[in-house]
């Protein structure tokens, strides 16, 4: 059963990456056609077509490998200063220019003069190379939206999981209680399991962070009330000082950093926690910010790819994860004994961070990518914006084809890191923790 279960994980990760590549692709599809531009063809995967049909002048399929997709928009490229696309040249860089020239005028047909991509104005281009990308983050913030404030957040609560039974630093790591370690003021107080603490020296409590905060706060007795078997019970503690583990301003505790602060000795249950709108873009934000701090770090993180992969090293919870791992982690977030909407929040998160990573990656300005042919777009409306002010003559089309041969050395790059992180992925996974 387990085995079934994980490959139906699997099986579904693929269908959603295949929707997410889908719809990518649906918003440059769209705008060139708004926009006037030919579309031949609109293929998600790459590969051998296993399915295609043709209705009006685009060619609409699937292809066998699901790792990507695809829509060919007719002059992604200006013709050479000398107006022609087929020239050919003997250096090998020039070719490569020449080469993707000529790809975006193969199915160049009579009439087609008018519906070219780069004829288009600056803007309109933009807005073309941008929809792709910004569908994965309207899909990403649709899921993360749904799932936040109709499930909640995954987050510790002030219900009581366990009580300590003694007083331990927490910088002394450990959990057996030594006869000369004084009682834990929770259990002292009479504090159990289940207990679920409503409010804190007559303060109402929502939420984990605030009761922390009053907690690290409180050297003394204090009053706490908590819900027991659907009644409400007044507890008395003496709140002691202690060494404990510092926290960030997001309340997530900091790796061997500790503070001295109030201590009263329990564990907090996790739980799925609603959250307002408010409190779901902030949470999306956070994520958006982790996001873009783990793609300036993704260089930094090749030694230790390369080491959990060849070198048999631990593999970091943070290490970057391709298509392989996270279809992986879906097969075990399907095995989980969990209830099964709990099972459909983490991977519905899943999918969510997945399109959200693809919309981050897609803006980087490097071609072969999206975010490359936008800023093609922008340098030549800044150039010609120039001329214009300074009365010169138009200096016309930014010609993104001289481009190419970086395109190609950055396409090898991504095609290293991406066989990287697959060996990873598959000798040394990230599991779920």
């Amino acid at each position: 059963m387990t085995q079934l279960m994980t490959v139906l994980g699997i099986v579904v990760f693929f269908v959603g990456l295949l929707v997410s590549i889908a719809w990518h692709e649906l918003g440059h599809l769209s705008t060139a056609k708004i926009f006037g531009i030919r579309v031949p063809q609109y293929m998600v995967g790459f590969g051998p077509t296993l399915w295609s049909r043709k209705k009006g002048e685009t060619e609409y399929g699937i292809k066998a490998i699901p790792m990507g997709g695809y829509i060919r928009m007719i002059g992604m490229f200006p013709p050479g200063e000398d107006g022609k696309v087929t020239a050919r040249s003997t250096s090998p860089f020039r070719s490569m220019i020449e080469d993707a020239r000529s790809a975006a005028y193969e199915e160049l047909q009579p009439g087609d003069e008018d519906r070219l991509f780069y004829t288009r104005k600056p803007w309109k281009r933009v807005i073309v190379m941008f929809a792709g990308p910004f569908m994965n983050l309207v899909l990403a913030v649709a899921i993360f939206l749904t799932t936040l404030m109709t499930f909640g957040l995954n987050t510790q609560t002030t219900s009581v999981e366990s009580v300590s039974l003694c007083v331990i630093q927490q910088s002394e790591k450990r959990d057996d209680c030594r006869p000369t370690d004084p009682a834990a003021p929770a259990k002292a107080a009479g504090l159990k399991a289940g207990d679920k603490i409503v409010a804190f020296n007559g303060r109402r409590v929502d939420d984990w962070s605030t009761l922390q905060k009053d907690i690290r706060a409180t050297i003394g007795p204090a009053k706490i009330t908590v819900e027991r078997a659907g009644e409400r019970v007044d507890l008395t503690a003496n709140l002691i000082e202690n060494k404990v583990a510092k926290t960030d301003g997001n309340g997530r505790y900091v790796k061997d950093q500790y503070v001295t602060a109030g201590f009263l000795g329990f564990a907090p249950a996790r739980g799925y926690v609603p959250q307002s709108f408010g409190q779901s873009v902030d949470h999306m934000g956070e994520m958006m910010q982790a996001g873009v701090q783990s793609l300036v770090q993704l260089p930094s993180k090749v030694p230790d790819l390369w080491n959990a992969a060849f070198n048999g090293a631990e593999r970091k919870q943070d290490s970057p994860m391709g298509v392989v791992g996270a279809a992986r982690v879906s097969g075990e977030i399907f095995t989980l004994d969990i209830p099964a909407s709990h099972i459909l929040v983490v991977f519905l998160n899943l999918l969510a961070g997945f399109n959200l990573s693809l919309f981050l990656f897609n803006m980087l300005p490097l071609l072969p990518l999206d975010g490359g042919h936008i800023a093609g777009a922008l340098w030549e409306s800044v150039r010609r914006n120039v001329a214009r002010v300074f009365r010169r003559p138009d200096p016309g089309p930014f010609d993104v084809a001289k481009l190419m041969p970086v395109a190609y050395v950055v396409a090898g790059v991504f095609i290293c890191f991406t066989l990287l992180v697959m060996v990873a992925d598959v000798v040394n996974p990230i599991k779920i923790t």
